[in-house]
């Protein structure tokens, strides 16, 4: 992506079960991690989410896993992306990014959805919130 090409299926799919089996790793060895572990990345097409999933398979009453899906249009992230300075990340590729995803159905119920319209410390309020209410939910 720093030379401006999108990555591919192929790029993602070694990075993605890094991501997993890290996070994996951390809960078990670590007692710091006992109120879970956070992983960020854009997982932009289900089959991305679905190798996260994975995690939860083996000790699906330990481990829960949730997907924040920052909600936003195209033409508010391409303004957000022209006004930073320095960063790799370039506006036409905002459009490689819509093109490539797919929005999460009804049926991935753990996706929690935030409006990603405000500003920046709107929307961390906003994930900060529906996480939380999750884990109460979770306990």
């Amino acid at each position: 992506m720093a030379n401006g090409h999108p990555l591919t299926d192929v790029d993602r799919w070694d990075w993605l079960i890094l991501l997993r089996e890290t996070a994996l790793q951390t809960l078990s060895s670590s007692p710091t991690s006992s109120n879970g572990v956070i992983v960020t990345c854009s997982a932009l097409k289900r089959k991305y989410r679905d190798v996260l999933r994975i995690a939860a398979y083996h000790h699906p009453a330990q481990i829960r896993v949730h997907f924040v899906f920052l909600n936003a249009s195209e033409a508010a992230l391409m303004d957000r992306v022209r006004a930073r300075q320095n960063h790799y990340m370039k506006d036409y590729m905002v459009r490689s990014q819509f093109e490539s995803l797919e929005a999460p159905t009804v049926e991935e119920g753990d996706v929690l959805r935030v409006d990603a319209s405000g500003t920046s410390v709107e929307v961390q309020r906003l994930a900060l919130e529906v996480v939380g209410r999750v884990m109460e939910e979770d306990g």
